[in-house]
């Protein structure tokens, strides 16, 4: 009988430590509570952030595969915080980032976090001085090529979370990182077909440094100066015909009617051959085809050069177009660092909208406001 009880008393006292070791979570895997409340995204289509007592779910859609997700995160205060089983705790604010891109740069300006960037992928492509004078001087650490990561210098810097670009289902640069259990933060503002919705995302950004609000307020100034510049246009009953791009090794990609170029160009005061394409990306047409659309059309924009002469010497058959023999042609080269090929437009550019608007409307309305000083886009000589 003694026996009996010292096992049963044995029994329960481990039954007691295992439980206590194995400690259920209290949200488990499958997390489907009603948040408190959500943070407004009124444009990107990518990315959602839900606020919860004890911490902030930020969820980047997978853009592939409709109703999925690329990651979860939940954003704590405290690591001993518990959260749901499905997806990345991440103690926030954050303390250092690596990047993988040059937009990321104009979004981690604009929410003030710029210092805390400790290594980069091509920072010989940036146009921000203070990223250059910190790879100049080693202190910002070159981790190669965007979609092929040095991962031995990466692991080196150790930054808390790399933010990188997720491309394809079959990403094998992000399967390596991940193997390599490398902390990620995925930044898909590019798939975005709208420029306020890809200026949205520093929102997702800044919930990782605790400034959503802040930055919000930020986007709002921004939103509205957009909108109100796009109501100017609204009013307008000439719309000059555009091109744009240029011939590329046989190919003239031309800028599909729902992608982010064209609707900034509709914005903008433009006639679009394309306007009611329903293609997203770009579209592969040759030149003859191009030539046949466009070769009558009132200004070029986007142009891949500084000047007319490059122009010609890029293809002679450039000088086929009307708005080349007018000099009715404009380029989003209105800050490149020389000797390079660093262009802001791709980093401050993206979280500003409103002035690469304005920019445009300066290059197909001048009349409409003559005292802009254009930024981001110059008239080719």
């Amino acid at each position: 009988m003694r026996k009996i009880l010292t096992i049963s008393l044995y029994t329960l006292l481990m039954m007691v430590i295992v439980t206590s070791c194995t400690k259920k979570n209290h949200y488990g895997s499958e997390f489907n509570e009603e948040p408190d409340s959500v943070l407004t995204v009124k444009y990107a289509k990518g990315f959602e952030v839900a606020y919860y007592k004890d911490f902030k779910c930020v969820k980047v859609l997978n853009p592939w595969e409709k109703g999925k997700y690329l990651a979860i995160y939940y954003l704590v205060d405290n690591a001993k915080t518990e959260t749901p089983t499905n997806g990345k705790k991440v103690v926030v604010p954050i303390e250092t980032i690596g990047i993988t891109s040059c937009t990321h740069i104009g979004e981690l300006e604009m929410i003030g976090e710029l210092d805390k960037v400790t290594c980069m992928s091509g920072a010989d492509f940036a146009y921000n001085a203070y990223i250059r004078s910190k790879a100049a001087d080693g202190s910002l650490a070159n981790i190669g090529d965007g979609v092929n990561i040095n991962l031995e210098q990466l692991v080196a810097t150790k930054p808390t979370m790399l933010m990188t670009t997720f491309y394809n289902v079959q990403d094998e640069n992000v399967k390596r990182l991940t193997n390599a259990g490398i902390p990620m933060i995925f930044n898909n503002e590019w798939t975005e077909q709208d420029v306020l919705g890809r200026a949205e995302w520093v929102k997702m950004i800044a919930t990782f440094f605790g400034k959503e609000q802040e930055v919000c307020v930020l986007f709002d100034s921004l939103e509205n100066r957009y909108n109100e510049t796009r109501e100017i246009t609204a009013q307008i009953t000439h719309r000059p015909t555009i091109m744009l791009g240029n011939n590329f090794k046989g190919t003239w990609y031309m800028p599909g009617g729902e992608s982010y170029m064209a609707k900034l160009m509709k914005d903008a005061g433009a006639d679009y051959f394309y306007a009611n394409d329903t293609t997203t990306g770009s579209l592969p047409l040759n030149f003859e085809t191009v030539l046949k659309n466009f070769k009558h059309t009132d200004v070029w924009m986007n142009a891949p050069v500084t000047t007319l002469d490059d122009l010609f010497a890029y293809d002679e058959r450039h000088k086929l177009f009307d708005p080349y023999q007018s000099g009715e042609v404009y380029a989003f080269l209105g800050k490149v660092l020389e000797g390079t090929t660093a262009n802001d437009f791709w980093e401050s550019g993206v979280v500003h909208p409103d002035i690469l608007l304005m920019d445009a409307l300066w290059a197909l309305h001048p009349e409409l406001v003559p005292n802009h000083e254009p930024q981001y886009i110059l008239k080719l000589k």
